[in-house]
């Protein structure tokens, strides 16, 4: 009879163990040479790769001719970038302009645009007060005599310092915020003839004295605004501005 803990049951033991290791590993192998490599070995294309697969050697394929992506579908040019055949920046709005098209331009201006611009487009809004690079003044010279193909193009791609916004306002209503800048500018620089026939005219000045708010006459660039240049000096983007109506700030 042994004694517990003898050698020949130490012996026993580590047969046991050895035979449960070997099971252990032949089962793993097994395992193992069921994993098959088929997707990672099989012939594909790596980007940026040539191949000798197409007799050209490039492995990034062209687009199928007239296939057109998802939400890229431009059928009507002139309407998705505001150029014309030409190339160059058109001066016509691409549908009817109504007093719906105005209150929706109207709208989307004062949400996207009046922080840098105002409400009334002098390039004095309130991130501009609040140190902001100076923004594009509709109402100088320059602007005033662009075409409505710049201001659409200025919307969807950015100028400057403006980041694009072709991602939170669709053509329609670009070209609706387009429209309602136009009427922005008509505002600030009517003149009696403008006016309808019989129509009253009165001075913004003696309007804003009476109903006792801001006179448009003093419109300055608030002394927070900031070029972010060594000098504080616009370096680059035009810089315009009517006569009195404060420093000059670029324009978009």
């Amino acid at each position: 009879m042994q004694k517990p803990g003898s050698r020949s049951e130490v012996r026993g033991s580590k047969v046991k163990i050895n035979r449960v290791a070997a099971v252990c590993a032949i089962a793993a192998a097994g395992v193992l040479a069921g994993c098959r490599q088929d997707m990672h070995d099989q012939p594909k294309f790596i980007p940026q790769r040539g191949t000798d697969f197409y007799t050209d050697g490039r492995s990034a394929r062209p687009q199928v001719e007239n296939t057109v992506a998802r939400g890229q579908l431009h059928e009507d040019a002139y309407f998705s970038t505001g150029l014309g055949p030409d190339g160059k920046e058109g001066d016509v709005m691409p549908f009817p302009v109504t007093m719906q098209v105005l209150e929706r331009g109207q709208e989307r201006y004062n949400i996207y645009c009046t922080p840098c611009h105002s409400r009334v487009g002098n390039g004095v809004g309130m991130i501009v007060q609040r140190g902001y690079r100076p923004a594009g003044n509709f109402h100088t010279p320059r602007l005033q005599a662009a075409p409505l193909g710049h201001f659409f193009a200025v919307i969807s791609h950015g100028y400057g310092a403006m980041p694009d916004y072709a991602a939170q306002v669709a053509p329609v209503d670009r070209w609706a915020i387009v429209a309602y800048v136009r009427a922005l500018q008509l505002s600030q620089n009517a003149k009696p003839s403008d006016a309808a026939a019989g129509a009253q005219i009165e001075s913004l000045a003696d309007i804003a004295a009476r109903e006792a708010v801001e006179n448009p006459e003093d419109w300055k660039m608030p002394a927070t605004a900031t070029f972010g240049t060594p000098n504080n000096q616009d370096n680059g983007i035009p810089a315009e501005v009517p006569a009195g109506k404060g420093a000059a700030s670029p324009n978009k």
